[in-house]
């Protein structure tokens, strides 16, 4: 069976995940491993932009697995660990596994694959529902399972045949009768007579079950041999014979092989439990990954599943954060932006300071911990820092982050002007993306008095390659506000170098809006040029804000 499931600790950033949001999630992680030992696992809620991956890749750190929903799934209940049992085993053997498990249902499989299930129903069924004499043959029902149920042994033959001719005949009478009742193939139950034992054998019955424990001649074991026929000794009488001998059936006659009702470990169980409510079984097969089966669940499993852990970094809004997150175990939040924090069930860790940058929080934390700092750890830090401060020029950023951001540097090995300008020529280079991923590329949803606003930002070194994104995603942008449900929309292409962004504007208002906080007009082609303005944090959000809250 395989390995249980790790229950490891998720931290994660932000939807449209930025360079912060991974490198803090990273660097966090791994602060939490060294300070507990806990499995703590770096996460991203979305794609990676190209200035993320040019970090990732410059200091070879592998990237972090995406992380789309943090709802509870199968995988995070007890699933039941019901060894499989083989489609050839019989009804007898069924019915005691069931007891000794305590269940109402086996899966059948074969090498982890699932064939089918059997439940305690299906082996009731066939003890009601079963007349035909014939059923042993019919079913292929393998004399090793004859001789099983019956407590025998077999005397002549062999296990490994099975019964595939004839019926199954109770030799009461006298030979003459029996001439009458006995065909070729039929598997007859009898006692010690010795000329009833030898009629059956003369009309070519293809196995004798000898009851109580009755001597058998050596003559009968002869004559048994010579025409090819089986002879079982069992210690019951007729009657019990008669009554155990379907048990020897193999659960592949009446097991259910088609229309499975299975779930996998990847499900969430909100979407099972609608199922279940739908269809009366006790238990369903679960199928890992691999479509291998894991075990089975029922009903009774939802009340033990476990939450998945979460840690946010670099965000507290609802709307920026992965999906499900109402449904997890929120353990703590690290951040420095505004505060729309998710509901919690109860008291969490919740770190956020007015600095320019997550990783600078994160750094004091390594500080405080007296935690070494690796280079590689130095390095995702520190571009982290840049990255979000715009190489120090942001208003948002601090002397704490400015401080930070050399201390890091010296670790890492690296120039801040000379990387800098590679890590965000990097993050321009949009050539390979199509206009809606470089919309959303850094983009976030704020909701303010119930109106939803959508600001992106795009950084670039040189206003000639702003001027190519502005032409590449305009009638994109003009489209994006009545396909994301927004009242406004604004996207700032930031000058990084002269310390300016150029907005594109959607919506009504949202020109004017700009107009009367900035003191400025918009330009021919309709945008809105905002010099000394970089951070969409610290002066674009709070001037929106502003405006609608008025």
């Amino acid at each position: 069976m395989k390995e249980e499931y790790r229950r490891p600790v998720y931290v994660v950033g932000h939807k449209n995940p930025d360079t912060d949001s991974v490198c803090s999630a990273i660097a966090y992680a791994r602060l939490k491993h060294i300070l507990d030992g806990g499995d703590y696992e770096p996460r991203r809620a979305g794609h990676l932009n190209e200035e993320t991956q040019f970090v990732l890749e410059r200091f070879d750190v592998p990237v972090p697995a995406m992380l789309k929903d943090v709802r509870t799934q199968v995988k995070d209940m007890e699933i039941r660990k019901i060894g499989g049992v083989s489609r050839n085993v019989s009804l007898k053997t069924a019915w005691n596994l069931m007891k000794d498990n305590n269940v109402v249902t086996l899966p059948v499989t074969v090498e982890d694959e699932l064939e089918g299930v059997i439940s305690m129903g299906d082996i009731v069924g066939s003890y009601m529902d079963v007349y035909d004499s014939n059923i042993l043959t019919l079913a292929h029902t393998s004399y090793k399972n004859i001789v099983e149920t019956l407590d025998g042994k077999i005397v002549v033959g062999s296990l490994e045949a099975e019964a595939d001719e004839g019926k199954v005949v109770i030799a009461a009478g006298n030979p003459e009768v029996l001439e009458e009742i006995i065909k070729e193939g039929d598997i007859v139950i009898l006692g010690n007579r010795y000329e009833m034992q030898l009629c059956a054998i003369e009309m070519n019955a293809s196995c004798l079950i000898v009851c109580e424990g009755a001597d058998i001649a050596k003559t009968i074991i002869k004559q048994a041999e010579e025409h090819n026929c089986k002879i079982i000794s069992t210690p019951h009488d007729t009657f019990t014979v008669a009554r155990l001998i379907n048990q020897s059936l193999p659960i592949s006659y009446f097991m259910k092989s088609s229309e499975l009702v299975t779930f996998t470990t990847e499900d969430y169980i909100e979407d099972t439990r609608q199922v279940m409510a739908q269809i009366h079984h006790r238990y369903f097969p679960v199928l890992d990954t691999e479509g291998k089966y894991a075990g089975m669940i029922s009903r009774r499993n939802f009340l033990g599943a476990r939450k998945k852990k979460v840690i946010l970094v670099d965000h507290n809004e609802r709307n920026q954060t992965v999906k499900g997150i109402e449904e997890a175990e929120l353990l703590e939040i690290i951040d420095h932006h505004r505060l729309a924090a998710v509901e919690t069930m109860g008291p969490i860790y919740f770190r956020n300071q007015p600095l320019g940058c997550t990783a600078t929080i994160i750094y004091i934390m390594y500080c405080e911990n007296a935690i070494e700092i690796d280079r590689q750890t130095a390095g995702l830090l520190c571009s982290a820092i840049l990255s979000d401060t715009l190489v120090y020029r942001s208003p948002t950023c601090t002397d704490v982050d400015r401080e930070a951001g050399k201390a890091l540097a010296i670790i890492a090995g690296i120039n801040v002007e000379e990387y800098a300008r590679e890590m965000f020529r990097a993050g321009s280079n949009l050539s390979s993306k199509t206009p809606d991923e470089i919309i959303h590329q850094d983009f976030k949803r704020f909701t303010v008095n119930d109106q939803a606003i959508g600001i992106g930002q795009i950084n670039a070194m040189t206003s000639e390659e702003l001027g190519e994104i502005r032409e590449r995603i305009k009638d994109d942008f003009s489209a994006e506000r009545k396909n994301g449900n927004f009242d406004m929309l604004f996207f700032m292409l930031t000058d990084i170098l002269n310390e300016s962004s150029e907005i594109l504007c959607e919506g009504e208002k949202s020109v004017s809006i700009l107009e009367e906080a900035f003191h400025v007009e918009k330009t021919e082609r309709g945008t809105v040029i905002l010099p000394g303005v970089v951070s969409r944090k610290k002066q674009l959000l709070p001037a929106v804000v502003e405006a609608v809250q008025q």
